[in-house]
């Protein structure tokens, strides 16, 4: 039986960057805010002090700062003809957990979407008409455009100190920068961070064919930052251990110590940890919000009444926590019907090594979580999808994160796979390889979606989350092409040799590939295809708010994280101006 609290205003289910945005926005109002993480209280000091942070064993390998699937996971299959068995370990994707959630382990890469990424459907059947969608693929619009993000990707890169250079400044074109990227107001908070060896040599080459190499937005500092909140950000050290790490110099940008801090301040917020949300409760309408249940850290079971409940946990916790509350119709795979669930979508990724000759030395232990330098002459809607068979696209770069000795063994093919041989190999190999990646959009589809699993339970006894998901044939094309692209580039660089799988085997769980997960909570201007409205709202039930790159329609060719900042504050300005004022549906449905 849960003992039921005094109520509060506000419920804040994750205390990653949308949670932490969020909250610290909403603090000032005065109103009474409980925020709930799953995971454990974090701090620079004494978390992620130097040396022990530097700790590949613990952090990369047994992955301190990820999600425990002992006791919550999801299970997978490829398609719905398959029986989805449990994730028992973590690979594909690893979704933060504690204060600060993903937003502790990220790399940093900083980006915004083009105007084109924030209109997909809408902007290819202007330029090639419907035929060229394919009948499987849910492809749709944003219900908003850049320009109207446009402040809050801004405001999101001044909290974060981002690192780069502009390439359209107010409708100017600049050289150095990215000149596909949509006009910005401002220029970066900071100069791009200092090239390695490899960066050099991607960047000559690709401006030998013809290419246009800009340096990746980080949030990592270039060099020592106070943004406009008052928080400051040290200098990146370029010491490799960035990705799957929290930084002691405070030089990577996170929200455990910018943003959620700050709410702290006021007394009205309070941040309860180690607490697991179990479900949204609904009045006997269903139309409304009335508490969260949530077990604390030692298992007790709490019912904390509340006036509005924001969801802001990963992906797979917000589509989870929807499903199980039954807030939205579920979505029916056989029907092509309902919402919740609907257009999950991945990130495809790919490219080449570069083997140099013996007397090169990249030093790739030296580097940063988003160091690197970029193309986007075959990201967006740069391509010519009628010539080339596919939607979308991929940023493709060379750069430096992380040289660590467990992680990055790379050896030429022939060489032996164990004992004196082997080591000789990733002695003689380790300086001079490198790599020319590709990561590319991934559109949505039919076939691709989230539900609540028939057989399996979690160590709550709620059904867990069931992921169905593989490539379809136009990112695998866009995969392919891109894999060429690379290998000019890398023979370019002057790569003796250029190493490249063809692999067109369905999506792996297993390996680790990348935590942009992005759908299941869509939100659009058609409640028939979308689980929010543009303002966030779930357009069932008024009092519930959802943000995360969970109501991405689909996925594009760079990382999630800027978008998700910049709809963080819009939703907070969106709910101080207007909802708070007047509690209401903001959308007719």
């Amino acid at each position: 039986m849960a003992t039921k609290l005094k109520p509060v205003d506000i419920a804040i289910v994750g205390l990653g960057w949308a949670g932490g945005i969020v909250a610290k926005e909403l603090a000032s109002t005065g109103l009474k805010i409980v925020a709930f993480e799953r995971g454990a209280p974090r701090a620079t000091n004494p978390d992620f002090m130097a040396p022990q942070v530097h700790d590949e064993l613990r952090y990369s390998r047994r992955h301190e700062l990820i999600q425990n699937l002992r006791k919550e996971t999801l299970t997978f299959r490829n398609d719905p003809s398959q029986r989805a068995l449990p994730m028992r370990q973590l690979g594909s994707f690893l979704p933060g957990e504690g204060v600060g959630g993903a937003g502790t382990h990220w790399s940093g890469l900083h980006w915004r979407w083009t105007e084109w990424e924030h209109k997909m459907y809408s902007g290819t059947v202007a330029k090639y008409g419907k035929s060229i969608v394919p009948a499987d693929m849910n492809l749709q619009d944003w219900p908003i455009d850049y320009h109207e993000l446009e402040p809050y990707y801004d405001k999101f890169e001044k909290v974060c100190g981002t690192s780069g250079k502009a390439g359209n400044l107010q409708g100017k074109r600049i050289d150095g920068g990215n000149i596909f990227e949509a006009p910005r107001a401002n220029e970066f908070p900071n100069p791009p961070l200092t090239q390695s060896h490899n960066m050099v040599l991607f960047e000559q080459a690709a401006r030998n064919l013809g290419y246009h190499p800009f340096p990746v937005p980080a949030s990592n500092a270039s060099r020592p930052y106070v943004n406009p909140d008052g928080v400051a950000l040290g200098q990146c050290h370029y010491c490799g251990f960035c990705t799957a790490y929290g930084c002691e110099a405070n030089a990577k940008a996170s929200p455990h110590f910018t943003v959620i801090p700050l709410a702290h301040k006021n007394p009205n917020f309070e941040a309860r940890t180690n607490s697991y949300v179990m479900k949204v409760n609904l009045d006997s309408r269903r139309k409304r919000a009335v508490s969260v249940t949530y077990l604390d850290a030692g298992g007790r079971e709490f019912e904390q009444p509340a006036d509005l409940v924001i969801l802001a946990a990963y992906v797979f916790g917000n589509v989870h926590l929807m499903l199980h509350s039954k807030i939205g119709k579920p979505f029916d795979f056989q029907r092509n019907s309902g919402v919740v669930g609907r257009s999950y979508a991945y990130q495809s990724m790919g490219g080449v090594a570069a083997l140099f000759s013996k007397d090169t030395y990249f030093n790739p232990f030296m580097g940063s979580g988003a160091l690197g330098t970029w193309i986007d002459d075959f990201n967006s809607d740069n391509p010519d999808f009628a010539k080339l068979g596919f939607i979308g696209g991929g940023g493709i770069s060379s750069g430096s994160n992380s040289g660590a000795p467990i992680g990055r063994r790379p050896t030429p093919p022939g060489s032996p796979r164990w004992g004196k041989g082997w080591k000789k190999a990733v002695v003689e190999t380790y300086h001079r390889m490198t790599a020319v990646g590709n990561q590319g959009s991934v559109m949505s589809y039919r076939q691709n979606y989230l539900d609540l699993d028939p057989t399996y339970t979690d160590s709550f006894g709620r059904p867990m989350l069931r992921l169905t998901f593989d490539w379809q044939e136009n990112e695998f094309r866009q995969m392919e092409f891109a894999r060429g692209i690379c290998a000019n580039i890398a023979k370019e660089m002057g790569a003796e040799q250029v190493l490249s799988r063809r692999d067109r085997g369905r999506y792996s769980i297993v390996p680790y590939q990348t935590t942009h997960n992005t759908g299941g909570t869509v939100f659009g201007d058609d409640p028939r295809t979308s689980a929010l409205n543009k303002h966030l709202q779930s357009w069932d039930v008024s009092n519930v708010f959802v943000v995360g790159s969970s109501v991405f329609p689909q996925n594009a060719g760079r990382n999630p994280t800027g978008p998700i900042g910049a709809l963080a504050y819009r939703l907070a300005d969106t709910l101080k101006d207007r909802y708070l004022k007047r509690p209401e549906r903001l959308v007719s449905a």
